[in-house]
């Protein structure tokens, strides 16, 4: 039977929604009494959540897309790949991403993918896996379907008219109609249509929903979760069924930790605390000046049950959405808040690791444990670097003993990760201000105390324990993968060095060590952010999978994720995975859970993805309305990127991004250099280069898409005149520039 459970997918695996039952039979040379076991094996597997049978009585794998699609570009993402999802999807969770690529796969097919597809074009495509998810082939091209984007309603002279709140959107729209009684800056979900007027085409738009007013403070958040796809609240029965949880009591599966003066260290503005640290010295006289560590997790799965609606719901989020002015969590509050938050003095059910560590810092030993604790003390990051710095404040003063002893074991963890090397990236981290009206009050910089990186070396460790107690027991769950740097990556690297006076040799093996060691000599030289940012722009991004590939960035063979399961969902999936392997419970890994670990790990880091672009979209809209009054005014800033279009800069103050475009540096055209990421003067030579210090005035600023426009008040340096000069494009350029001056 098993063999014939691997005959079957093999050949399903080989031919996606292409084979009906008689088919199977006959690639598999099945004959007479023998097709009965098969059908009984087939349906088998359907009931079980292996296979999938479609419509048309094909079979797929569970888990895996058809081998055609019709797929829909949704954007073009910043490598300038199109990013489509299958059109019309209708599975449960969102979409899957994946990279859209054009070009002929067969002579047949060669017209049809000749043209050029942009945002919201659909075509029919072959899905091919690729490394880090699926990749779309286009087969022919097909009409645009009707992609709902969002925008604020405003008046010209001819009429309403619709501005995109995406800043990459270049054109305005005509709405069709506009219902009664709508106002000036309405926010307004929108399809965008053509039509022929006069021998040419209109943008069109039919508003399909009023969201809500463009002038409402807190819309910058709105926007941001609303254009990302990213859903917001909960349905009435997932809020039911969490209303209905109560805290598990002691049974043979979870053991009583309340002795274990465990505490929680977390930023000052925490609303939940899903992770609690112990340490102290190691009794045992075979393991002289080591340490055991304990970290204690919130036991989600105790009340998130596989299958539940609490469970797709959290899932269909993928994790928590951090942004100035709120929190869209991947659970209620219920949860992240109130049962699984770890607050101090009330019992709590935990997931925790037991860790033993020499006193060289590496790992001796660790077990898994399901337990009811209770935090001691709930201390900030600033409290604890008190009590580590022997000035406890009265947070920190009653668990000081403990204090000092989890700082010993740190030192000691510390020795380990100098020697292992992890890449030692160290860019300003800026935090957004903002009151409960919903306006930015200030910006300032995140302080980083060895508090924070005394937790996050627990929870590596943590993390690192979770991923070998599942290898070590041959069980496949959900990692953590971050791969080394692409050969075309660490070449941009290089050929951008030497234009700071540094150098990368591609021919030798990238290592975390070589990239800390550039890092420091940049630092020298004044190019910590500079050289930073170029490290890690050449970095791969890291993704979740069933397949371990290592963690490049951290120097370790084994990384899953297990200390966040209130705001992301692959934590869950790892603790389901330890309470399965190692009996600690009934709520584990389900059979249908496995089958589709790859659809998971694929859905939530693309949930990831989306997360940190709104939250980069909602912060660089609060910044800009932040600036608006203060246009005309100068800043010191730092060039972070070049591009035919213009440069990317960013304010040392506020480390907002902006834009200055080509067309505003000078009369004279300036050309993208592409190894050195710098705009050289086609006329002078004259170099605005990537990481350079610049002065700068805001020209113009739109808090509704988030976009700063800068003009350049610092000189360009003095470079060589480039060999081949674009003359005939230059005084095209100079024409153009011209026409506008005129038209404006």
């Amino acid at each position: 039977m098993e063999n014939l459970n691997n005959d079957i997918l093999d050949l399903v695996r080989a031919n996606p929604d292409k084979l009906i039952l008689k088919d199977i039979a006959r690639r598999l040379g099945i004959k007479g009494d023998d097709r009965r076991t098969l059908r009984k094996t087939v349906r088998e597997m359907v009931e079980g959540g292996i296979l999938v049978k479609s419509s048309r009585k094909t079979y797929r794998i569970a888990g895996e897309l058809p081998g055609v699609m019709v797929i829909r570009v949704v954007e073009i993402d910043t490598h300038g790949d199109m990013i489509g999802v299958p059109d019309n999807w209708k599975e449960d969770g969102p979409a899957p991403r994946m990279i859209v690529r054009e070009g002929s796969i067969s002579k047949k097919a060669k017209g049809h993918a000749s043209a050029q597809l942009g945002i919201n074009s659909r075509a029919l495509c072959k899905i091919k896996p690729g490394e880090n998810g699926y990749v779309a082939q286009v087969m022919k091209k097909l009409g645009r379907g009707g992609m709902r984007h969002l925008g604020i309603l405003y008046q010209d002279g001819r009429g309403w008219i619709i501005q995109p709140v995406d800043k990459k959107a270049r054109n305005e729209f005509r709405p069709i109609s506009v219902p009664e009684g709508v106002e000036i800056d309405t926010l307004v979900e929108y399809r965008t249509s053509s039509s022929k007027r006069g021998g040419s085409y209109e943008r069109r738009a039919e508003i399909t929903k009023i969201v809500g007013s463009a002038n409402d403070p807190k819309s910058a958040s709105l926007i941001s979760l609303r254009q990302h796809g990213i859903p917001v609240g909960f349905d009435d029965d997932v809020l039911a069924e969490a209303r209905k949880l109560e805290l598990p009591k002691l049974d043979k599966f979870r053991e009583d930790l309340r002795h274990i003066p465990l505490l929680t260290i977390d930023p000052v503005d925490a609303k939940d605390f899903d992770d609690a640290i112990f340490a102290r010295e190691d009794d045992d006289l075979q393991n002289k000046g080591g340490w055991v560590v304990w970290v204690a997790i919130a036991d989600v799965a105790a009340f998130v049950q596989p299958g539940g609606a609490l469970d797709k719901s959290a899932r269909d989020k993928g994790n928590s959405v951090y942004l100035p002015d709120r929190v869209e969590p991947m659970l209620p509050e219920e949860l992240s808040a109130d049962l699984c938050s770890l607050r101090p003095n009330e019992d709590r059910a935990c997931m925790a690791v037991r860790m033993r560590f020499r006193g060289d810092g590496s790992k001796l030993d660790h077990k898994f444990h399901r337990g009811l604790m209770r935090s001691h003390a709930r201390l900030t990051y600033a409290q604890a670097q008190e009590g580590f710095d022997g000035n406890p404040g009265d947070a920190a003063e009653p668990v000081i003993d403990t204090l000092k002893d989890i700082f010993k074991a740190y030192k000691a963890l510390r020795k380990a990760r100098v020697q292992r090397a992890p890449l030692a990236i160290e860019l300003p981290e800026r935090r957004v201000h903002v009151n409960p009206k919903g306006e930015v009050t200030k910006i300032t910089l995140r302080e980083r105390f060895d508090a924070h990186k005394l937790v996050e070396e627990f929870m590596v460790q943590a993390n690192v324990a979770a991923a070998q107690a599942l290898a070590d027991k041959d069980v496949v769950s959900i990692v953590r993968n971050h791969e080394p740097p692409a050969r075309e990556k660490l070449q941009s690297l290089s050929d951008f060095l030497p234009a700071v006076g540094l150098k990368w040799t591609v021919g030798e093996r990238a290592s975390t060590k070589r990239f800390n060691t550039l890092l420091e000599m940049a630092a020298e030289n004044d190019l910590t952010e500079t050289v930073g940012m170029a490290v890690l722009r050449s970095q791969t991004q890291a993704y979740y999978g069933p397949d371990p590939k290592g963690h490049f960035g951290l120097s370790l063979t084994h990384y899953a994720h297990f200390t966040s399961p209130i705001r992301r969902y692959a934590d869950l999936v790892v603790h389901r995975a330890l309470i399965r392997t190692f009996n600690l419970g009934h709520d584990g890994t389900t059979q249908e859970e496995f089958t589709r670990l790859k659809e998971t790990s694929e859905h939530i880091s693309n949930t990831e993805r989306r997360a940190m672009a709104a939250e980069r979209d909602a912060k660089d809209r609060y910044i800009a309305a932040y600036l608006e009054d203060r246009v005309g005014a100068e800043f010191e800033a730092r060039i972070s990127g070049a591009a035919k279009a213009g440069l990317f800069i960013t304010l040392d103050e506020t480390g907002a991004d902006g834009f200055i475009p080509a067309r505003i540096l000078g009369e004279d055209y300036f050309m993208f250099d592409e190894k050195s990421k710098s705009l050289i003067n086609a006329q002078t030579g004259g170099t605005y280069r990537f990481g350079r210090k610049v002065k700068v005035r805001l020209k113009e600023a739109t808090p509704v898409t988030g976009g700063l426009i800068f003009e350049m008040l610092t000189t360009p340096e003095k470079g060589p005149k480039p060999k081949h000069n674009p003359r005939g494009r230059n005084q095209k350029y100079k024409r153009s520039s011209r026409s506008q001056k005129r038209r404006r």
